[in-house]
């Protein structure tokens, strides 16, 4: 069993908070563990009996009848209120597979799992915890379905250090493992490359992609691929749907309307297979409608998008330092500045703009920086911002830490991954 630390805490501390804990996350990366393992471990260690553990697994065809929500809710009222003096534990397993059902008994009116566990929520003896891997059901709805009453918790797949805690062995082999394969769970347990391979392929044909597709009813499904390999093919590099739309009608030789990628790229993120940075004038103060930056939410399930013919590590090691951040809590942009040189004026890149409430940091991601000239290159950028934010250039060519004559600090990849490195 892997353990995920950082996401237990958070249900422990927010048992009995008086709200529907949401446990969010793209399928497989182990948010079902986390709370029928895990969690459930730690209850029956604190002493809480099995049956006062109310499980409902909604992908699993014995529980499907709960996918009716006034049935779920009439049958887990049935089991409290004949002990209303105990106290009972709800976990409801992809709440995105409940439908929207007539209630005859009062009018034929429509009802969701939203008013079903709103609902059940006003039980004093029952605390809610529920998974689903769609933001549109779930994420995006939390403050205006739940009423404002839902704690919130991403679960991402493994990150490096997680990673790394199970499978153990030299670092620079495990971090090249990973590289290549991601963090998805059950792929971190399997020994054969050609076995991680194909679970990594199969989960996207055969569950996201088919997931999306019927969720949203597209009639596309050829151009949700292909707007699938764009994105993995493009990651940290900046585009929009129009050049997208573009790149595909040339490709496809038909032309691809701009709104349609739109809507598939909401679509895909939607199902947290990919996640988007906005571009950050930082002189200026302001967002840029576009271009953004798309990366992937597991570097491996990219990887095998591409059948692993593009192995960029550049690129691969950016993917992964944006997921690090954003699964510590961090808000990520991406940077832009203005240099002024020779009467002309040129946007330079920063690759991250992080912050933590009220305090920033500056990070550039370099592979490697062999030559005087690829270190100005990437150094430039972040010298131009005229501000006392700290600067930080993670590397992968570097044995140890340290700072540089302009202030910026280098850090070397495996330290900030594992957590060895204080940003702010």
């Amino acid at each position: 069993m892997i353990e995920r630390d950082r996401y237990l805490n958070r249900l422990i501390h927010n048992m009995w908070n008086g709200e529907i804990k949401v446990i969010t996350g793209i399928r497989r990366c182990g948010k079902s563990v986390l709370l029928f393992d895990l969690f459930y471990e730690y209850l029956l260690s604190q002493g809480i009996s099995d049956d006062h553990i109310i499980r409902l697994e909604l992908d699993q065809r014995r529980y499907y009848k709960f996918r009716n929500p006034i049935v779920l809710c009439e049958y887990v009222g049935s089991l409290i209120k004949e002990r209303s003096g105990d106290r009972f534990f709800l976990f409801v397993d992809e709440v995105q597979f409940t439908k929207v059902v007539k209630d005859e008994a009062n009018g034929g009116i429509e009802v969701t799992i939203y008013d079903m566990l709103n609902e059940l929520k006003a039980y004093k003896n029952l605390d809610v915890y529920v998974t689903g891997s769609n933001s549109r059901m779930l994420s995006k709805d939390i403050a205006t379905e739940f009423r404002g009453r839902a704690t919130q918790i991403h679960v991402y797949p493994l990150s490096f250090g997680e990673y790394y805690s199970f499978v153990g062995g030299d670092k620079r082999a495990a971090l090249d493992q990973y590289m290549l394969y991601g963090g998805m769970p059950r792929a971190a347990g399997m020994t054969e490359e050609q076995d991680k391979k194909e679970y990594l392929a199969n989960l996207y044909d055969e569950l996201y992609v088919k997931d999306i597709v019927e969720r949203n009813h597209l009639e596309r499904e050829d151009i949700l691929k292909a707007i699938l390999d764009y994105t993995a093919s493009q990651i940290s590099s900046l585009t929009n749907p129009t050049n997208i739309a573009n790149a595909l009608s040339s490709i496809r030789h038909e032309k691809i309307n701009p709104s349609l990628v739109s809507a598939y790229l909401s679509h895909v993120m939607d199902a947290f297979l990919i996640g988007m940075a906005r571009r950050y004038d930082i002189k200026g103060k302001t967002y840029f409608n576009y271009p953004n930056k798309y990366y992937y939410t597991d570097i491996g399930l990219r990887n095998a998008r591409l059948n692993y013919r593009q192995y960029d590590p550049g690129h691969m090691m950016e993917n992964i330092i944006y997921n690090e951040l954003v699964l510590r809590g961090y808000s990520v942009d991406v940077g832009m500045v203005l240099e002024r040189k020779n009467n002309e004026k040129n946007q330079r890149e920063i690759d991250f703009v992080v912050n933590d409430g009220d305090k920033r940091i500056y990070i550039q991601s370099a592979y490697q920086i062999d030559t005087e000239q690829k270190e100005s290159t990437e150094l430039q950028s972040m010298k131009l911002t005229g501000d006392f934010f700290r600067k930080i250039v993670i590397r992968l060519d570097i044995p140890h830490n340290y700072y540089d004559d302009n202030g910026f600090f280098h850090c070397n990849l495996m330290d900030f991954l594992l957590g060895n490195i204080e940003l702010f």
